[in-house]
């Protein structure tokens, strides 16, 4: 099992540059953003856990420990971008890989130990992690069949408004088989509302190929949040203080 946890983002509305520092080195009771997320995934090695990079890298790099992997993400055209920046340390591997943000410290280890499960208990090709929301957050939809297959996961900004009123959302960690992942990103179009090549559109893609997708869905809808803005970094905190 491999990872990789993408880092690259500036983090314009946290006023990044403001405090001159990447979004997952901001910190949350004392601690960096992707330090928690990290120590949650500790159960992949570092040597398997390649960190995506790109705002301030240096600082990125410098604050972890030189055991992990690396790989620069140096324009930022979105996160199936980022995911395939980190193909330089996947071309000999055939094994499954969980990709996951590094701004999202309240996901606990034993919901990435579950996606984990799912995905090899099902024989899953891509396992999508969800959450059952009844007030959604602006998060990508999940979009099902009348059997509850998947079909499609659409972004907020490209919703139509029945889209907008599923409650089932994308939070944005998959488990892939590594080889149909990076074989297929070369698919994704930027024609979106962002501009951007969205890593929610390669499970769709895989689907329609005749691969098995697989949703798991998170217990506790505490643990879905990434930190963007200063009310999410304080929303966090207070959570974070809460575990103590």
């Amino acid at each position: 099992m491999k990872a990789i946890v993408l880092g690259a983002g500036k983090g314009t509305r946290l006023q990044s540059e403001k405090f001159q520092m990447p979004k997952v080195l901001r910190q949350a009771n004392g601690r960096a953003l992707i330090d928690y997320v990290l120590e949650h995934i500790d159960f992949i090695e570092k040597k398997d856990t390649v960190v995506v990079v790109g705002y301030k890298k240096e600082d990125v790099r410098a604050a972890l420990s030189s055991e992990y992997l690396f790989s620069d993400q140096d324009e930022q055209l979105g996160t199936g971008h980022a995911v395939n920046c980190a193909r330089e340390h996947f071309e000999d591997y055939d094994g499954d890989v969980l990709v996951l943000y590094g701004d999202m410290p309240l996901l606990s280890k034993a919901t990435y130990k579950k996606i984990v499960k799912t995905h090899h208990d099902t024989g899953a090709d891509c396992t999508v992690m969800t959450a059952i929301v009844d007030d959604p957050l602006p998060y990508g939809r999940i979009i099902k069949d009348e059997n509850g297959q998947f079909i499609d996961i659409v972004e907020t900004k490209d919703c139509t408004p029945e889209q907008l009123a599923v409650k089932e959302l994308n939070i944005g960690i998959y488990v892939f088989r590594s080889k149909m992942l990076f074989d297929n990103l070369k698919e994704l179009k930027n024609n979106n509302a962002q501009g951007e090549y969205y890593l929610t559109d390669v499970p769709k893609i895989l689907k329609q190929k005749g691969a098995k997708i697989v949703t798991c869905t998170v217990r506790d809808n505490a643990e879905i949040y990434g930190v963007n803005t200063l009310e999410d970094l304080a929303y966090c905190e207070a959570q974070l203080k809460k575990e103590e």
